[in-house]
Parts: structure tokens; sequence; C-alpha cells
């Protein structure tokens, strides 16, 4: 992510190289380069085109920031994130002392960045324990659905990201 204007004309600059070295890899291609192996020279023409897309994508996305594109009620969202981590430590069924454990701090400071809803809590620590609420695959996401209830078959068969 692009963050300020000198960061913007760095990765513009670079972009701009890549496009270049995109381009003459393009014409070794062309001009059957014989020194260099096709697959040798496909791969390296589409590292280079994922690399200048990426940039391209920040710089797009730098752009309609700068330009006043931004979703402002998603900064709402981030009033609910104590909340959402206290709700989600219950559901797993881990006491403080268990999220503490597993985050690797003491009992005390989820205790206290619980009472205060996590004010005082530094943000790498939030996400630190947002990481330890998260999924794990080798964990069920939830309870098992009762038999009782039917998954629809496309839903069951899809793969897991």
């Amino acid at each position: 992510m692009i963050k300020n204007d000198q960061q913007y004309h760095i990765t513009k600059t670079w972009a701009e190289k890549f496009a270049q070295s995109l381009l003459e890899l393009q014409q070794e291609q062309a001009a059957g380069r014989p020194d260099l192996h096709p697959l040798l020279l496909k791969a390296m023409q589409d590292a280079t085109q994922s690399q200048l897309a990426d940039l391209e994508s920040d710089l797009r996305e730098y752009d309609a920031l700068k330009a006043g594109h931004f979703d402002f009620a998603r900064l709402n969202s981030i009033a609910a994130i104590p909340q959402l981590l206290i709700k989600a430590r219950i559901a797993r069924g881990w006491s403080q002392q268990e999220l503490a454990r597993r985050v690797g701090i003491k009992a005390e400071e989820i205790e206290r960045h619980e009472a205060a809803d996590y004010i005082d809590a530094p943000l790498l620590q939030i996400k630190e324990v947002a990481a330890v609420l998260s999924w794990n695959r080798a964990e069920p996401l939830c309870a098992p659905l009762p038999s009782s209830i039917a998954v629809d078959s496309t839903l069951a068969a899809s793969p897991q990201p």
C-alpha cells in the first residue's frame, strides 16, 4: 500500500522500469534469443508482469484515494473491534488466562485490555490477539450443524481458500 506522495513517485518510477523490462523481454522472445531457454524467458516475463500488475494496482488505489474515493463508513467498523475480540474469545471457550497464554502475555494484560475495551492496547498486540483468535484450519470454524439441518451440496463441495 502506498502511504504518501513520496512512495507514490518511487512506485511510479519502479512501475516504469518494470514496464520497460517487460517490453525488452518480449522483444528478446520475438528475436528468439538462443542463449536463453524459452521456459526461462517465459518465467521472467511472467514474474515481471506480475510485479508490474501489483505496482499498477497500488498506483490506481492511491490515485483513487487521492481523488476522495473511500468508503468512510468502513471506519465505523473499527469501533466494534474490542467487542468482537471479547466475543471471539468467549465463543472459543477460552478464559482470559487461556487467551493470554496463547498470545504470550500476562493474563492481567488481557483482563485490563478487555476491561478498558482495548483502548490502551498497542495495535500490534491487538493484531496478535486477533490472529490467535482467528480460525485455524486444524480446528472447526464453528460447532457442527445438527443433523436435522441440510447443507446445500454446492456449498459443502466448495473448495477451501
